[in-house]
């Protein structure tokens, strides 16, 4: 938190908690009796069981050895300790990067455009209930367009069907279900479920969040969700540590935000592929949680696997805030034990140092959350690539940037532009992250203040974020046009299915200084805006509150979550006739050969991001229809050979859809791979991404690298990722050559030992080269693989 002292009157609830959390700090590491932890919330980690783990984890490696805070926390979620952590790590000298770390999640989260498959997926398990806590969060289906109570309306009775089926499997399983308009699912998350120690997946990229409230917390497809739900050990490389140090204190114009934009500047999209990132330094005790939060959600970005902060008093407070005192007492009891921050002595595979005091805000963009450019710089720059100079809209929230501190910040800044007779220049877009936010907001004032802007208060779910917005602005399908945001992601196309709409990511603040002027080259820091008056105005740099001056409100009864127990006299919502929902058919295993006879459905170049396999906005719809939503498969895809978008050639020379050439092929049984660049399967989580190719025939996709995500969606669908050894034969495969492997079924049937290459046959010459690849297949993933998919492998086994 910064200067908390100016912004909070002495005597309020939230001075009493700080100088609570500064003179009682949390306690260090000590050598005692384990004490009696608190049981009786179900949100609350089970931290007796993780201290005996962690306990089991130092007697594994040695009293000695010194670890980071996210290796603290991962180990202690071990199935088997010492099988996950000697099992050929070299005595556990090598674990990074080696060893397969089996893990026992606390709890899951499912969105409801994902949480559709993942359910199906568990509903073929057979189980009464889930094995762990979960929850579904009604978010991804709301269109935002003239505001909350109408598009909540308009989505509820569009997404009846999907989320009539969510809330009987969530009564079916026991499972906890937040309705449409409750909130986004990670600021939920972070409200409701996170807390320091806990262990979670989510069926969402940007589930490491909660990261920022000393959480480990793991965007995962829904067929990883599933091993998880039915109490399956949940498998993980063991990541790299990469070492973030903050050092000085953000001052100004400068945000949390500003931290995560600067490091995906340095890091680049692939930069934290394979790593953790961890913060550390004394920067970190000038953030509030929220704020960490925010930093952390963005690590999906850079490739991580996740991001996390070290227990501070800004998470006592913060949990204390939201309703949670029995949680900040047992986690400053666990602390006391474990200590959630890294040992003395523990080491980082790589250290990135960040001065905050330093630190000026930045903007990311257009079409890649990594081209990033300081705000002094970024006139120049729009001039220079000739970028429009019109902002058509600013869209701030999400779950990004939706926090009480953010939107007291522009509040601010808000109603010191309205005192000086101005309002915003361009269309003005708030998202709240949850019903509690935005109760606390009107409470205190804020919710007023944007409106009488003449804001859009959209519904509290991801709306235009992530493709879910109807504009009313005129900008046409075509037309190049600047929108600026506080979102996360900004690839083409995504926000509103227009490739030529440029999203440039930066704070809450800054979005909202450019929505005021109306233009993508104006800087608040030295710029001045014309008033009525004649006066010229300057936003003095903003300030807001970490969080409110008595606890947050509670969520309308409507947005509260639906709390049951198992019910298996339930039946699960599911028309025959439906054309959103049907259940799943079991993948064919692998055969018991080489593959043989493959073809290469189409080469593809650039960015193949999950948007531009599975895209999301109106597909949204299809999420639980596998067959209706494998219609788009690759739909925005660059063909290599023609340059062409959304274009194959079989091998007749006729032209079609990329989906369209992939029907054609299951059809008639003719299997397929893909070629691609580096970063295949960046983005979101979604695992269709992988069962679409899956359900239309592929067998294997052949790229230069892979994101981490989409790489063990295709294992867990079938699906075999391999990288090229060399990147230069690339240029030697094209679009229907004919492939046979050479060593795969061996590698798989040896647990994922062994090499594998690639006969090919060029489709126009008959000439064949041998392509050598790499593959990262463990030995479960080589089970999944044989099965036919992960979910076949659960199957049997329950």
């Amino acid at each position: 938190m910064r200067a908390a002292n100016l912004l909070c009157p002495r005597g309020t609830h939230l001075q009493s908690l700080i100088a609570r959390s500064r003179h009682g700090r949390i306690p260090q590491s000590r050598s005692f009796a384990t004490p009696t932890f608190n049981n009786s919330n179900p949100r609350i980690p089970p931290y007796l069981k993780l201290v005996k783990n962690y306990e089991k984890v130092k007697e594994v490696l040695g009293k000695g050895a010194a670890l980071t805070l996210a290796e603290k926390i991962l180990y202690s979620h071990l199935d088997n300790a010492e099988e996950s952590l000697l099992t050929n790590t070299n005595g556990g000298r090598n674990i990074r990067g080696t060893a397969n770390l089996k893990l026992k999640p606390d709890r899951v989260a499912m969105q409801d455009a994902s949480a559709q498959m993942a359910l199906l997926q568990f509903m073929t398990c057979n189980l009464p209930s889930t094995a762990i806590p979960a929850s579904i969060h009604c978010d991804h289906l709301i269109v935002g367009e003239r505001g909350a109570q109408s598009d909540l309306e308009s989505g509820i009775k569009m997404n009846q069907e999907v989320f009539d089926f969510l809330e009987s499997a969530a009564k079916k399983y026991g499972i906890e279900f937040w309705p449409p308009g409750a909130g986004i699912i990670h600021q939920s998350v972070l409200e409701n479920y996170a807390a320091p120690g806990l262990m979670m997946l989510g069926t969402d990229s940007h589930t490491p969040n909660a990261g920022g409230l000393s959480t480990i917390a793991i965007g995962v497809g829904g067929a990883d969700a599933v091993e998880a739900l039915v109490g399956a050990p949940w498998e993980l490389k063991a990541p790299r540590i990469l070492g973030v140090e903050l050092k000085g204190e953000l001052s100004g114009w400068a945000s949390p935000k500003d931290v995560i934009l600067n490091l995906a500047g340095q890091l680049t999209v692939r930069g934290g592929t394979g790593f953790i990132i961890e913060y550390f330094g004394p920067g970190v005790d000038t953030l509030s949680c929220t704020g960490m939060a925010t930093i952390t959600n963005m690590g999906a970005e850079v490739g991580a696997t996740t991001s996390i902060f070290p227990f501070k008093p800004a998470h006592v407070r913060y949990l204390e805030a939201t309703h949670r005192h029995d949680v900040a007492a047992e986690a400053k009891k666990f602390s006391d034990i474990v200590q959630l921050k890294a040992d003395a002595g523990a080491k980082y595979d790589e250290v990135i140092t960040i001065d905050l005091s330093k630190l000026e805000p930045h903007i990311n963009g257009p079409f890649t959350p990594d081209l990033s450019t300081p705000l002094s710089q970024f006139k120049q720059i729009v001039k220079e690539e000739n970028w429009p100079e019109k902002l058509s809209a600013g869209l701030i929230g999400s779950c990004t940037n939706s926090s009480y501190e953010d939107m007291t910040r522009v509040e601010g800044m808000v109603r010191d532009a309205m005192e000086a007779g101005l309002k915003p220049a361009s269309d003005f877009y708030i998202t709240p992250g949850s019903d509690q936010i935005r109760e606390t907001l009107r409470r205190d004032g804020p919710l007023n203040t944007f409106k009488e802007a003449g804001g859009t208060l959209l519904s509290n779910a991801c709306g235009p974020c992530i493709g879910q917005w109807k504009r009313h602005d005129g900008v046409e399908k075509g037309t190049p046009n600047a929108i600026f945001t506080s979102y996360n992601r900004n690839f083409r196309g995504r926000n509103d299915g227009n490739p030529d709409t440029m999203n440039f990511l930066a704070s809450p603040e800054i979005v909202t200084a450019m929505a005021f002027a109306g233009t993508t080259t104006f800087n608040p820091m030295t710029d001045s805006l014309p008033t009525p008056s004649g006066k010229e105005f300057r936003f003095t740099p903003p300030s807001g509150l970490e969080i409110p001056s008595k606890p947050f409100e509670v969520a309308r009864e409507e947005f509260r979550p639906l709390t049951q127990a198992p019910d298996p006299s339930v039946t699960v919502a599911i028309s025959p006739t439906s054309e959103r929902l049907a259940l799943l058919e079991p993948f064919e295993p692998f055969p018991s050969s080489e593959l043989s006879g493959l073809r290469v459905l189409v080469k593809v170049t650039g960015k193949c991001t999950t948007d531009t396999i599975s895209a999301a906005g109106p597909w949204l719809k299809y999420k639980g229809h596998l067959p209706n939503i494998s219609e788009n498969t690759l739909n925005t895809a660059i063909n290599a050979e023609t340059g062409e978008v959304n274009v194959a050639y079989d091998l007749d020379g006729s032209k079609h859809t990329i989906p369209e050439l992939g029907k054609r092929w299951r059809e008639a049984k003719q299997p397929w791979l893909v070629v691609a660049e580096h970063n295949y399967g960046e983005g979101s989580a979604r695992e269709h991404a992988a069962l679409q190719p899956r359900y239309l025939g592929a067998r294997i996709v052949l790229a230069k690298s892979f994101a981490r995500i989409h790489e063990t969606n295709l294992k867990k669908q079938g699906v075999v990722p391999l990288t090229f050894a060399d990147e230069a034969d690339y240029d030697k495969i094209g679009a229907g050559d004919e492939v046979s492997t050479v060593g795969l079924y061996e590698m798989l049937v040896n647990g994922g030992k062994g090499d594998v290459a690639l006969k090919v046959k060029k489709h126009r010459t008959g000439e064949e080269v041998l392509v050598k690849t790499k593959h990262a297949v463990s030995k479960d993933q080589a089970g999944f693989i044989l099965a036919g998919s992960a979910l076949n492998l659960l199957s049997k086994r329950q």
